[in-house]
């Protein structure tokens, strides 16, 4: 992914993301990491059986990459692993909520102007007039 899509203020959604995911070969639902303490919706990534599994098994947010196809335990490579707390299941059983509490710098894996790991994903606005802003002390 390029550096503008990911920290640029141009909007540039991929309204192809859940057909991506489709192709990917794998049976998957929606899967939330939001912290525990702040309430702040950290990231939103993908879980099959496996990923549920291994995140139960090891205490830590585990999705799967389907963009890389492969299980991806949060912070395995960053270090900003997220424990969790409580898993929870959506009344139709067809998304998780991963409750935790980040255990590094961050849980994006983008870098804010300190070059510090974001606290979450979700750190631009959509404005009225259609641009982004960045909300305040996530930039």
């Amino acid at each position: 992914m390029s550096k503008q899509l990911e920290e640029g203020s141009t909007l540039s959604l991929d309204f192809t993301k859940l057909a991506k995911v489709a192709a990917c070969g794998e049976d998957l639902i929606p899967a939330v990491a939001q912290d525990a303490d702040t309430g702040e919706v950290l990231i939103l990534g993908y879980a099959n059986a496996l990923a549920l599994e291994t995140a139960r098994k090891e205490g830590m947010a585990t999705f799967w990459s389907s963009s890389r196809n492969e299980l991806w335990i949060k912070g395995k490579t960053s270090g900003d692993f997220l424990k969790i707390v409580e898993i929870r299941i959506n009344c139709e059983q067809n998304s998780l909520l991963y409750l935790v509490k980040p255990q590094g710098k961050g849980a994006c894996h983008t870098k804010d102007s300190t070059q510090t790991a974001r606290s979450g994903c979700y750190y631009r606005r959509l404005e009225a007039d259609g641009s982004l802003s960045f909300v305040e002390g996530k930039a």
